[in-house]
């Protein structure tokens, strides 16, 4: 029998806090929670006692009680959490006003700004104050166009602690990304940078920040950043805007102050990806976010205030807004804008030395590619206070399990996790008290009732189906942005399972009380009618030292659908017929037959949203002739040209 890669010692448990919550739920409440999932079946069994728990463990403090800790409905979405209760949410990030750093910026260039909690808080209380007097309040948008650096982190506690609504963008998105975002929630103040540096190269963004005012009529003030382009003055941006440069729009100093606002009132909107439309605009409350994030860092990651917390993001994605949560437990955050692979593919492993980081966070395309790369961090680099090594985006594989332990470090807790923009948080995520099983997820979340269905709504075990969350969550989005009836919020989640959150996720929940993520379900291959989830062949390909990435899809043939698989070579390999069979027998001999591809075709570039995730949709659709609605969310859109009219797949 498989034996898992890693096991946390008897010392280790006992020191973690997720423990230290187990044991104090177990005297509080008088039970004999021995181990984890009990813990994890009495959240669910009383998740009125859980949360409240977790308010006090982690002494969130609301300005006015709450009347209850649940008021449900009878079905999914119907439910209040905390109700009547009043909270803010920059006041918990900036409750630790010290002389412990809490921001560190760290530019692709090597540049290094450093700031303490305390200096953090007089900047927040500057620019709160000039908020404040551009006529900011509570409900108001202020929106940023900006690289993952420590002023947006300030813009962000600014807005959020005068009861504002904040929204992010990162500066890779096109004109029209940007527009299609801000253009529905019509921010009243911009934080926009000027410029910033990519792959060594300093990008002006003067001409598209021309181009997306122009289409921004409404907005009150600009508040420009210069960043890389140290000389941009107010003159070079057209608006009838009040413009000034972030130096000149505040001063810090003083100590903020915080507008308490009811629990679910909007704090963030987040966008789903956009590629088959007009991106949703997903509205997530204050304190459901704020209880579900320190649950997430303190609990399944063992974040403390003595830990360096990093994750590879761009404030594009919603992992820029779970990092910047650590600062409510008194973490110091390491922020890097810029390329992972500049100059070289170790330059986020120096990262991990030069700033001590203890909490490691990127996507599974990062450690694939690290591998490809022939990186061995372990014979490299020190990593010594690494303790934990967090991994999102898409499915890890299980070769990439075994190479950070392999390659990385065999001391650590490996933690796949799996969420997203749509919950601002996790299903499944990692565990500093549980094993680490090759390919598996470690744990459903505390609290999350996650289950995996078939297609007829029967739970099942051991087999995949479809992700759901059977039961109400704090940090379930408050609703979609301009959908006041809620229907196209019912519509994308409760469809499905009415009354049942399906998340869209092909998944199997495993002996271990774990999960496997087996990609998406609307991107599910359907070859004579057996379901087949894209990273089962994934997994497989990424086998073949020859190939960089690929993508797959089912393609309609003939009254049925084939699986084609298109690959991303090494340069200066070609795709020959003894490739192909090489990479069929891999897939061949580690799945089913029905996962063989019919068809195998090389291709330049591979499209991907701004995040990272490779778009399955958007090339079955170019295939199938079909448009592809929103290229603009896309990182590369000249890549879906590579697909078009193959003279491949017509035979």
């Amino acid at each position: 029998m498989d034996k898992p890669l890693w096991t946390p010692s008897p010392v280790r448990i006992a020191a973690t806090r997720m423990d230290a919550f187990r044991r104090q739920v177990s005297q509080q409440q008088g039970l004999d929670l021995p181990d984890y999932p009990a813990l994890h079946a009495w959240s669910l069994d009383r998740r009125e006692a859980f949360w409240q728990t977790v308010v006090e463990f982690f002494d969130i403090r609301f300005s006015s009680p709450p009347s209850a800790v649940l008021e449900e409905g009878a079905a999914m979405p119907s439910a209040r959490w905390f109700p009547g209760a009043t909270l803010n949410f920059a006041e918990h990030l900036l409750r630790h006003c010290d002389d412990r750093p809490a921001l560190v910026a760290i530019g692709e260039d090597g540049s290094r700004e450093q700031l303490t909690y305390a200096e953090l808080a007089a900047h927040v209380a500057g620019l709160q104050q000039s908020l404040k007097t551009a006529g900011v309040g509570v409900g108001d948008r202020v929106a940023a166009f900006m690289p993952n650096t420590w002023q947006t982190v300030v813009g962000m506690l600014a807005a959020t602690s005068l009861g504002a609504t904040w929204s992010s963008c990162s500066p890779d998105f096109g004109t029209q990304g940007v527009i299609d975002r801000f253009g529905q929630i019509e921010p009243k103040v911009l934080i926009a940078a000027a410029g910033y540096r990519y792959v060594g190269k300093d990008l002006d963004l003067t001409p598209k920040l021309n181009e997306i005012l122009e289409r921004m009529p409404w907005l009150d003030q600009l508040v420009v950043v210069p960043c890389s382009r140290a000389d941009a003055t107010v003159a070079d941006f057209t608006t009838a805007a009040r413009v000034a440069l972030w130096d000149d729009f505040y001063q810090p100093g003083g100590e903020p102050a915080f507008t308490p606002v009811p629990f679910d009132q909007p704090l963030y909107i987040l966008y789903s990806s956009g590629t088959t439309g007009v991106p949703k605009c997903i509205v997530h409350g204050v304190g459901g976010t704020l209880l579900q994030h320190v649950k997430e860092h303190g609990l399944h990651c063992d974040l403390t205030a003595s830990d360096t917390l990093f994750y590879f993001t761009t404030c594009g994605w919603m992992m820029w807004n779970w990092l910047v949560s650590g600062l409510a437990l008194g973490a110091t955050l390491v922020l890097y804008d810029g390329s992972p692979f500049h100059p070289g593919p170790e330059r986020l492993m120096d990262l991990i030395d030069a700033e001590g980081v203890s909490l490691f966070g990127t996507s599974a395309k990062y450690v694939a590619a690290l591998e490809k790369a022939g990186a061995r961090p372990r014979e490299t680099h020190r990593l010594e206070r690494l303790k934990a090594l967090l991994s999102t985006g898409s499915p890890l594989s299980h070769e990439s399990f075994e190479y950070v332990y392999r390659d990385i470090k065999a001391e650590l807790c490996l933690s796949s996790i799996s969420g997203g923009t749509d919950i601002v948080s996790c299903f499944a995520l990692g565990n500093p008290v549980l094993p680490v099983w090759r390919g598996e997820l470690q744990c459903k979340g505390l609290g999350m009732d996650v289950q995996v269905w078939s297609e007829d709504g029967k739970r099942v075990f051991g087999e995949k189906g479809e992700l759901v969350c059977a039961r109400h969550f704090p940090s379930m989005p408050v609703g979609f942005w301009n959908d006041p009836d809620g229907a196209k919020f019912k519509t994308a989640y409760f469809e499905t399972f009415p009354g049942v959150w399906a998340h869209g996720d092909y998944a199997e929940e495993t002996p271990h009380g774990g999960l496997v993520i087996h990609g998406r379900s609307d991107a599910v291959l359907n070859p004579g009618g057996v379901r087949i989830g894209t990273a089962e062949i994934y997994r497989q390909v990424e086998k073949v030292e020859e190939v960089l990435e690929s993508i797959a899809i089912g393609q309609d043939w003939q009254g049925d659908v084939r699986v084609v698989l298109f690959v991303r070579l090494r340069e200066g390999v070609a795709l020959d017929e003894p490739l192909r069979e090489r990479i069929r027998q891999v897939i061949r001999a580690n799945t089913t037959p029905r996962h063989v591809p019919a068809k195998i075709i090389a291709v330049a570039d591979i499209p991907r949203t701004l995040s990272g995730k490779i778009v399955e949709l958007a090339v079955r659709n170019v295939v199938h002739g079909k448009p592809v609605k929103n290229t603009d969310a896309l990182a590369n859109p000249k890549a879906l040209e590579l697909y078009r009219d193959l003279e491949e797949l017509k035979s």
